[in-house]
């Protein structure tokens, strides 16, 4: 399906100097999002896991109600989901990215205040606005938009990859950096330090760089857009995309969060559980690498449900054959590599079937479900495991990743 947004009246040739600038121009967007996704995913998300234990004692309340402030945080974002998709098909994510930066810098300098639940989590509400307005939904409807339509078209797919692969890095930079803020500046001076950081570099870099390309927005192309929405969310494949994400956000959510203490249960110790698990974020960016280079022979929703069943046989086999060192290197590899393959497979099939005039819109509604789910997943996930043991939660992620194949395929035959 071709875009509405490449075509109108007021559109005009481009020729050979306007496509190299705009060629030029979009790989200049590509590289401050990296960079802002980067210290973004790091400053907003990663760095709570370091700063859990101090805040704990600090505000004399347990990990499990600190802990819950991200977890406010994600389903704050996941709530804000549409709402921003439609902002970002309508005006474009300048002004929305740079808001989000301010919003973000206030939010991580105010945390650094806090001395009571109810501030963090009032904080945590904001930080949650803040990375729907400023974390992957927004940049890839960025790219998406900009990177539309004969011959940009054919640089999508490696602009996303790009900008994942550098982001990817993100826990591997900020969660050593992090703890080496805390151990010699505390965590409150630390805060202050990453949040100044994150606006010094992330406002100018949305504010100067990122650029909307022009697309005449009318009354008429709006109301056509709504349409396109409306269709779309009334019709089976968006449902299908809806079940394969959701169904894979929380499978992938959960062994984040619980693959260490899985692993230290299974009888491992906790330096190499921990060292095992960092491999998570390495083998995210082999996934994009050979998703990406698959997609060029073959669609990507197959070559994403293959991926989706060599996680979930990870999952099954973690319980059979982790107890050994070559067993749990092996399963975490299963799934490891399909890590971040959700990330860039979902932008390519949106644009793919419906274009991108309603992209972000559309791909908002689906956050809505699978941001959500990858906040739930992995509280439920605790909960199965205290009652009935960390093997029927391996299971259930297995079969969360068999679900998220299927509907896939599906979608596929569709």
């Amino acid at each position: 399906m071709s875009s509405t947004a490449t075509s109108g009246p007021a559109a005009a040739p481009t020729t050979v100097g306007d496509g190299r600038r705009r060629f030029h121009q979009g790989w200049r967007i590509v590289a401050a999002l990296a960079i802002t996704q980067t210290i973004g995913y790091g400053v907003l998300y990663y760095a709570f896991s370091v700063f859990l234990t101090p805040m704990t004692r600090d505000l004399h309340a347990s990990s499990t109600q600190v802990a819950a402030a991200l977890t406010l945080a994600v389903f704050t974002t996941a709530l804000c989901a549409p709402l921003v998709g439609r902002w970002l098909d309508a005006h474009g994510g300048r002004g929305l990215m740079s808001t989000g930066s301010v919003l973000g810098t206030l939010a991580v300098l105010a945390w650094s205040q806090v001395n009571s639940l109810p501030q963090l989590y009032g904080v945590f509400v904001a930080i949650g606005i803040a990375s729907a307005m400023v974390l992957y939904e927004p940049a890839f409807a960025v790219i998406i938009a900009w990177f539309d339509g004969p011959p940009y078209g054919h640089g999508r797919a490696n602009a996303l990859l790009a900008l994942t692969i550098v982001a990817g890095f993100a826990s591997s930079i900020f969660l050593p950096l992090t703890g080496l803020l805390v151990e010699h500046h505390g965590w409150r001076q630390a805060l202050i330090i990453l949040g100044l950081a994150y606006g010094i570099l992330a406002i100018p870099l949305h504010a100067f760089v990122l650029r909307h390309p022009a697309r005449h927005t009318t009354t008429a192309k709006s109301e056509a857009r709504g349409d396109l929405v409306k269709g779309a969310v009334r019709a089976r494949p968006f449902w299908l995309l809806v079940a394969a994400f959701t169904a894979h956000g929380g499978a992938v959510a959960t062994i984040g969060v619980l693959l260490i203490t899985y692993l230290i249960h299974l009888g491992h110790e906790p330096v190499f559980a921990a060292a095992i698990a960092g491999l998570l974020g390495v083998l995210s960016v082999t996934g994009r690498l050979v998703t990406t280079g698959l997609r060029r022979r073959w669609s990507a929703a197959p070559v994403a449900a293959a991926i989706f069943t060599l996680q979930g046989a990870g999952a099954l086999l973690l319980p059979l054959v982790g107890a050994s060192v070559p067993g749990a290197i092996g399963c975490v590899l299963l799934f490891g590599i399909g890590f971040g393959v959700g990330t860039i497979t979902l932008p390519h099939l949106l644009a793919e079937r419906y274009g991108t005039a309603a992209y972000a819109s559309l791909s908002g509604r689906i956050a809505l479900f699978s941001v959500a789910d990858k906040a739930a997943a992995p509280l439920a996930a605790v909960a199965l495991a205290q009652v009935v043991g960390y093997g029927w939660v391996m299971g259930a992620v297995a079969i969360a990743c068999a679900i998220a194949a299927f509907a896939l395929l599906a979608y596929h035959r569709l």
